[in-house]
């Protein structure tokens, strides 16, 4: 327990004296989840979210390794962060792709949008209540990130709608 202590960021540790005079230490909020859906592809598309990083947690899910065995022989020791990795699904439609991202206890004009060429980066915080969140996601090929993209919150959850890219049929060239 004292090695979590001595790693967890400041944000995370609160001490207090309980009226009989005994010293509290607190850690948390401690947050590790993941999110399983099927995707148009039919595999299984698994989202993880929280503020702490397990060890091997590259090599589990989508990274250079494919055996479980070597995800659990790792040397990384779980890390604890102030920000939380939001809760995050990415949806798509005969026309649009969305993101749904969510962000409870943040007020709209926390939250800061950033779209790239191939992602979508979220940023919030709330100094009243200490809470942060950050996530980068990973955004379709066939997303639009070029053109206007609209964003809507409401009780917590974070919408963000992007275009799809208009294919270009192509071009009939006669053969001689």
């Amino acid at each position: 327990f004292q090695d979590i202590q001595s790693k967890a960021p400041k944000e995370l540790v609160r001490e207090y004296e309980t009226p009989k005079g005994d010293k509290v230490r607190e850690i948390g909020p401690i947050v590790y989840g993941y999110s399983v859906n099927i995707g148009p592809d039919g595999k299984p598309k698994i989202r993880e979210f929280g503020n702490i990083r397990p060890s091997g947690r590259n090599k589990m899910f989508g990274g250079s390794s494919n055996s479980i065995d070597d995800a659990v022989v790792a040397d990384e020791e779980p890390q604890i962060t102030a920000e939380r990795e939001p809760i995050v699904d990415v949806l798509t439609t005969d026309k649009e792709v969305k993101v749904i991202v969510e962000v409870p206890g943040i007020n709209k004009e926390n939250i800061k949008v950033n779209a790239y060429d191939t992602s979508v980066e979220i940023s919030a915080i709330d100094t009243a209540e200490s809470k942060r969140y950050h996530r980068l996601i990973d955004l379709p090929s066939e997303t639009d990130t070029s053109s206007t993209a609209k964003a809507a919150y409401k009780n917590g959850m974070l919408e963000i709608t992007f275009n799809k890219k208009m294919l270009h049929r192509g071009k009939d060239i006669n053969v001689q």
